[in-house]
């Protein structure tokens, strides 16, 4: 089924009213999971929302909490989340990041005590529309193991870089596994394999199952060994300039809240456009492999699904849907 933006952000904003968040507040909420489902982000949209009000409901997430700046050196700012809603408080932080970008060329905020912003790339965008560079990371709870090792140890840290073009924003928003597990749930909601292998089954062989890396754990890291590397490696940088958890503390209490996040903005007003499309040219004048494929660049296919979706509706699970619903 397919539902309108205006319907899927007025049931956002329903629940979170029903459940006690201000009026601010919930339509800052609601409009991000809105927007994300919009964009095709269904895994951190309409898709994770009833997730998100159970963490609400088990006192993981203080609806009523607001960040606080601890201290400041320089360009950056260190951030107590209070376990406020992620979204909330991440919105606030990438603003801020802005602010300090236009003053001083460039500006961090850096952030513990935090929870889950949803989609990274929301804050790309945001830093994008207001003329910055836009770099953001957060780690997660232990969700993927080293490589070579079979259990996890590692968080999932999405990795999130934005660059401002007056053509359409070049936003790259990846987490450090071949898919995502909300990607995987996608996949597993629509009854389809993986176009290549994404993890590992319980016996230890690459598969493209679902169910099967559901079952092992065992999600597979981008390029192997480096993104188990480029995952380690944000972890050490998110925890020491936020001062917050680490993926080990997060995962001790085996509930995914408490996070440490870190927003990076570079003003990016005498960016050299023309190189910016000289680079886009070249790299999409690459052969595609398929006769009616083409060669994006990171947060093209954003533009077109959003386009997609405002024109013929936001493509819903019916299960989900009725969840949403019941809530």
């Amino acid at each position: 089924m397919h539902v309108s933006f205006d319907e899927l952000n007025q049931q956002f904003n329903r629940v979170l009213l029903k459940i006690g968040f201000s009026e601010d507040r919930a339509a800052v909420c609601a409009r991000i999971f809105a927007e994300n489902s919009l964009d095709g982000v269904y895994s951190h949209g309409v898709n994770r929302f009833p997730a998100f009000i159970k963490l609400v409901k088990e006192g993981k997430i203080n609806i009523h909490a607001s960040p606080e700046v601890i201290d400041e050196n320089g360009v950056i700012e260190n951030w107590d989340g209070h376990l406020a809603p992620g979204m909330y408080t991440a919105q606030l932080a990438i603003n801020r990041a802005i602010a300090l970008a236009k003053e001083n060329a460039m500006g961090c905020v850096a952030l513990k005590n935090t929870n889950h912003w949803m989609r990274g790339g929301t804050y790309g965008w945001q830093a994008a529309e207001a003329g910055c560079i836009g770099i953001c990371f957060t780690n997660t709870i232990a969700n993927m193991p080293p490589w070579g090792g079979t259990e996890p140890r590692l968080g999932n840290n999405p990795l999130v870089i934005a660059i401002p073009r007056k053509e359409g924003h070049m936003v790259l928003d990846m987490a450090m596994s071949q898919f995502s597990y909300g990607k995987l749930q996608e996949y597993e909601l629509k009854g389809k394999e993986l176009p290549i292998a994404g993890g590992y089954t319980q016996e230890g062989v690459l598969t493209t199952s679902p169910e099967k890396i559901y079952q092992s754990k065992r999600i597979l890291p981008i390029g192997y060994w480096k993104g188990s590397a480029l995952s380690f490696m944000l972890d050490v940088l998110v925890t020491t300039l936020s001062k917050g958890r680490s993926v080990a503390k997060i995962t001790a209490d085996k509930v995914e809240y408490g996070l440490s996040q870190v927003f990076i903005c570079i003003e990016a007003a005498a960016i050299a456009a023309d190189i910016i499309e000289e680079i886009i040219t070249y790299t999409k004048s690459s052969l595609p492999i398929d006769k009616e494929g083409s060669i994006r660049y990171p947060g093209e296919n954003t533009l077109i699904t959003r386009k997609r979706n405002e024109k013929e509706g936001i493509p819903v699970n019916d299960e989900i849907w009725q969840q949403l619903l019941d809530l």
